[in-house]
């Protein structure tokens, strides 16, 4: 299958705008700012969450969100996607009647940029999950790294938001952003879901923190290595370990640390013959973890 990748769109108006101000020299400056609105998610006619959002793929990050929090199951049917660009309202409707009470009485808020909230039992569905045990060669690491580091961006040119990226061997698939990575990685699970896209082969990359949730998210994906040019939180390390997820922080120019799942790389790449990162593709945290 011949899949058409998708990349962001820097130049969208509806994602930034131009606001005036002074530089540290009281001149004159205009800079990319970009957007935040709400995003409200329906599944059929319960509505479960209000998220902040940049807006793109308002129907891909619904699903995806639904997907990740287990509100959708596998025996569920998907028979549509409604979006109100007015209200600002996504309804995800499924064949049969979901049962979502549960899940509702109980919400946890994570740590994400844009305060997340995972409902119900954080490691629910991790019990007996076991992970593909698909090597992957670190010669694709540096490739990927390049990639995403010199494709445009919204990041590159407005900062202030995380992007996370899904890859098959040397090619990028879908390169999502948002201002908290767990709408990135949402809008990544129902772009897969949509398409029919197997997750035993992929990768996925983050500019984002590798906590406990986004372990959590990539896990019950079933993609079987995360990637991240910040930093671990412990629990995150243990959870990767209990699912045995390759799991590699600190990918910044020739270096990278790998926590869990070091028995699945191939250390193919020859370092000598991998440039330094330049200044002007740095991203957060480049510098300092």
């Amino acid at each position: 299958m011949t899949i058409n990748p998708i990349l962001p769109d820097p130049k969208d108006p509806r994602l930034s705008r131009a606001v005036e101000g002074v530089d540290e020299n009281g001149q004159s400056k205009s800079i990319g700012v970009i957007e935040e609105r709400p995003l409200t998610i329906y599944l059929n006619s319960q509505e479960i969450v209000t998220a902040m959002t940049i807006g793109d793929h308002p129907e891909y990050l619904a699903l995806g969100f639904l997907l990740n929090q287990g509100m959708l199951k596998e025996t569920d049917q998907v028979t549509g996607i409604d979006f109100d660009e007015e209200l600002d309202v996504a309804v995800v409707r499924t064949a049969g009647v979901t049962d979502v009470e549960d899940k509702l009485e109980k919400k946890t808020r994570t740590s994400g940029c844009a305060v997340g909230t995972v409902f119900g039992d954080m490691m629910a569905g991790l019990d007996g999950l076991s992970l593909p045990d698909t090597p992957v060669h670190t010669s694709t690491f540096y490739d990927l790294s390049y990639q995403i580091n010199h494709t445009p961006s919204l990041y590159m040119e407005t900062g202030a938001i995380h992007g996370t990226v899904l890859c098959q061997d040397r090619q990028i698939l879908a390169y999502m952003e948002d201002v908290g990575r767990h709408n990135a990685v949402d809008k990544i699970a129902g772009w897969m879901y949509l398409n029919g896209i197997t997750a035993a082969d992929k990768v996925l990359y983050t500019t984002g923190r590798l906590t406990s949730e986004m372990v959590i998210k990539t896990s019950l994906m079933g993609i079987p290595t995360l990637i991240s040019r910040s930093g671990f939180t412990a629990w995150g390390v243990d959870i990767a370990r209990q699912v045995g997820l390759t799991l590699i922080g600190r990918m910044r120019g020739k270096k990278f640390t790998c926590l869990s799942g070091q028995h699945r790389l191939v250390f193919d790449q020859d370092l000598s013959q991998v440039p330094d990162e330049d200044k002007k593709h740095r991203r957060k945290g480049a510098e300092h973890d």
